[in-house]
């Protein structure tokens, strides 16, 4: 009986020390992991990520952290021409990248991801309002990095309405020669007939000649010569009667 119960203590002393050395390797590998993602971000943050833009600018990439956003700042300085020294600028960008799985990975890809884009401008300040890097390309805004605020601020021309146009700058007008008004050419108006006296042609007229008195018939035969064409012949003598009676 003491033997078979110092088997059993010894068996479980056995598990629980397995048990305790599982947990170790576990909290181990942890506490690893994290090491690991802490070291990423002081590699990102500690150290930044420089390049150069097309117009030579020096440029470097500062990544910070502001509460749940992580923050970068773009910095660059231009080459100086003679005793010009070059121009300086910097812009502001904000979000959440930790949203992205990969990034979380590896953080530093990330913005040299960013920094690819950034390097084909010739003002690094210049570019999309929001960078969607390869690694972290299906991720909703929240998850990207928005431009934030930039110096000197850029004046960018605000697009126009539709329907409105462009005032175009006043042009001074010009004098034109004064033209010389052309002669009309009177146009040939059709003859119309001419309606009057003169137009219609003059009825001549016969002047009177002089006449010849006829010789005077003597009232009988006149008066029968009329009653032989006025009357029947059976009252011939009749008519002459009554002719000879009115002319006379």
């Amino acid at each position: 009986m003491r033997a078979g119960a110092n088997v059993l203590l010894l068996v479980l002393a056995a598990s629980v020390f397995v048990s305790h050395a599982q947990n170790n390797n576990n909290n181990n590998n942890s506490s690893s992991n994290a090491n690991k993602q802490q070291q990423q971000q002081r590699n990102v943050w500690d150290d930044p990520v420089r390049f150069s833009s097309k117009s030579k600018d020096a440029c470097t990439m500062v990544v910070s952290g502001a509460g749940d956003y992580t923050r970068l700042r773009v910095t660059c300085k231009g080459p100086s021409q003679g005793q010009n020294p070059g121009r300086s600028y910097y812009c502001d960008f904000q979000g959440k990248p930790n949203l992205c799985r990969a990034y979380n990975l590896n953080p530093r890809h990330y913005f040299t991801q960013m920094m690819w884009d950034m390097r084909k401008l010739s003002h690094a300040c210049q570019g999309p309002k929001v960078y969607r890097p390869q690694m972290c390309k299906n991720y909703p805004d929240e998850a990207q990095m928005t431009f934030l605020s930039s110096w000197p601020k850029t004046a960018t021309p605000k697009p126009s309405k539709p329907g409105q146009e462009q005032r175009k700058p006043a042009v001074p007008a010009q004098s034109k020669p004064a033209t010389t008004p052309k002669p009309v050419k009177p146009q040939p108006q059709p003859v119309k007939p001419q309606t009057g006296k003169g137009s219609q042609p003059k009825k001549l007229t016969p002047k009177p000649g002089k006449t010849t008195p006829r010789p005077t018939e003597p009232t009988d035969t006149k008066a029968s010569r009329l009653a032989t064409e006025y009357c029947w012949k059976s009252f011939h003598g009749i008519c002459t009667y009554f002719i000879s009676w009115f002319q006379n």
